[in-house]
């Protein structure tokens, strides 16, 4: 069984790189601010928390592209299995980098979770519309 028209378009790719290119927009403010107050090593930790956020973003939509090429239920269960590895991959991280002195580790952690502000951040351009999926079409 071939993939509908509507699942050639990987949609969830183009929210990703989306996310991805905010969270570059705010880079420079956060590590202004995190160097300020904790250093060198405060905006190093987060630099480090803004990248694994926009690779999580990035492997996320890699991974529902691909199992949408599948079916439904391979994606049901890609999401789910992948939320669980993405999140033990990012704990490994922080739990590695634990090690290192330079590293602030609750400038990290802080940095990583709020991730969550680019989502919300991210729900002012995306289409909720099953007629224009994805990204809001651009206005004139």
């Amino acid at each position: 069984m071939g993939a509908t028209p509507a699942l050639e378009v990987a949609y969830e790719a183009g929210i990703a790189r989306d996310l991805a290119r905010r969270a570059a927009l705010i880079t420079p403010i956060v590590l202004l601010g995190t160097g300020l107050a904790w250093g060198l090593g405060g905006a190093v930790s987060a630099a480090v928390g803004l990248a694994l956020v926009a690779a999580n973003f990035l492997a996320s939509a890699r991974v529902i592209t691909g199992a949408a090429r599948r079916s439904q239920a391979a994606v049901l269960g890609t999401v789910l299995g992948g939320y669980v590895l993405r999140l033990g991959l990012i704990l490994a991280v922080v739990l590695a980098l634990q090690q290192v002195s330079w590293v602030n580790i609750p400038v990290l952690v802080v940095t990583i979770v709020s991730h969550l502000v680019l989502v919300t951040w991210e729900l002012r351009f995306v289409s909720f519309s099953l007629a224009a999926p994805g990204l809001k079409p651009a206005r004139k």
